[in-house]
Formats: C-alpha cells, structure tokens, sequence
C-alpha cells in the first residue's frame, strides 16, 4: 500500500473556495482504480508544543494500493479539469509518498 501527504498552500481568503472545488472532486477520486482512501484535511490547535499550524493549508490524506495506481490518478481527467479549476488559488504544494516498512 502507497500512503500520500500532500500540503496544498492556498492564497490568503480563498481556502472556502478551495474546499468546495475539492470537495466536488473526491467522489471521482474515490471511483479510481486502487483508491483506498483519499482525505482533505485541515490544522486542528491541538496545543501540542512541535506542532506548527498553517491556516492557509489543507493536508491531503491518500491511501493507494499501488504506485501504478497513484500514477494513473494525476494523470485521470477529473485531476486534470481539477488542477485547471485551482491554478490561480494554489500556492504551492508539497507531495510525501509513503510505504509502510
């Protein structure tokens, strides 16, 4: 199983929009071949004293069954008509691709 943490930075104010065009995406998502989970996520003040919070970022949880699968998945039309949709709302992003040892 592939794990993936993805960090989206967002411009200031337009995280409301970020999410709604999201969140529209995640159904197709969770369609895809291999696509065991796949959850956005937002910074929570848990008061814990490493933690570093960003409001202006939304942590995407992604579980695949392959990296063939995880592939496809960036290349599927609905990731292309979604990475269009938030061209100018993304900042930045970070991408960790994980394996359990």
């Amino acid at each position: 199983m592939i794990n993936v943490i993805a960090s989206i930075t967002i411009k200031e104010g337009r995280i409301p929009e970020f999410i709604e065009i999201f969140k529209a995406n995640v159904p197709l998502v969770l369609k895809e071949k291999g696509c065991i989970g796949y959850l956005p996520t937002m910074d929570v003040d848990s008061g814990l004293p490493p933690q570093e919070r960003d409001e202006n970022v939304v942590t995407i949880i992604e579980q695949w069954e392959t990296l063939a699968d995880l592939k496809a998945h960036l290349t599927a039309p609905h990731m292309l008509t979604y990475k269009k949709k938030v061209e100018d709302i993304v900042v930045g992003l970070s991408l960790k691709v994980l394996q359990a040892i």
